[in-house]
């Protein structure tokens, strides 16, 4: 599995989870935007589709693109808009990383490609890559049950409809 981040240096370094599985064998870091392989889906928070088992080939010819950088830069920039055609944002999850747990939609750069990995339906390579991070099977069992919905859903418009149904009855609890 094919897996790269764009790094921006601007993290610390001994918090960064991209950095963590770069040494772990996990990733290949890219430091200038256009080593990003063509064909990749890129995770982007911004993208109008959401990722699902559509992107499957994808993932699997060209891997995953993780964008390592502060996200209120680029929401000003349109640098990484035209990277690729495959953008994907991401459905509701939880965090699980130590810096922003509990936090809704804000997941550091393992727990965003795991959730990729499962949703497309590498859900050995999803585990695999959070091997290493002591929290990294609570991301897995804390958003299990959406994690599951969203990978049975064919369409990003499928996965999309699970998000609401979801936000949905949690609203009216």
């Amino acid at each position: 599995m094919r897996i790269t981040v764009f790094h921006a240096n601007e993290c610390d370094r001994k918090k960064c989870t991209s950095i963590k599985m770069e040494k772990m064998g996990k990733c290949k870091l890219v430091y200038n935007i256009n080593r990003i392989p063509s064909g990749a889906v890129v995770l982007n928070p911004y993208a109008e589709k959401a990722v699902s088992y559509e992107d499957y080939r994808f993932v699997q010819r060209r891997g995953v693109v993780g964008l390592d950088c502060s996200w209120n830069e680029v929401s000003s920039s349109k640098k990484f808009f035209s990277l690729s055609k495959y953008h994907r944002s991401l459905p509701f999850l939880i965090a699980t990383n130590p810096v922003n747990y509990g936090k809704p939609c804000i997941l550091s750069t393992v727990e965003a490609i795991s959730a990729t990995l499962y949703i497309t339906r590498f859900k050995d390579e999803a585990r695999d890559i959070l091997n290493g991070f002591k929290w990294g099977h609570t991301f897995l069992e804390l958003n299990h049950d959406l994690l599951e919905s969203y990978s049975e859903a064919d369409t990003s418009a499928e996965v999309v409809k699970v998000q609401n149904e979801f936000l949905e009855s949690k609203n009216s609890d």
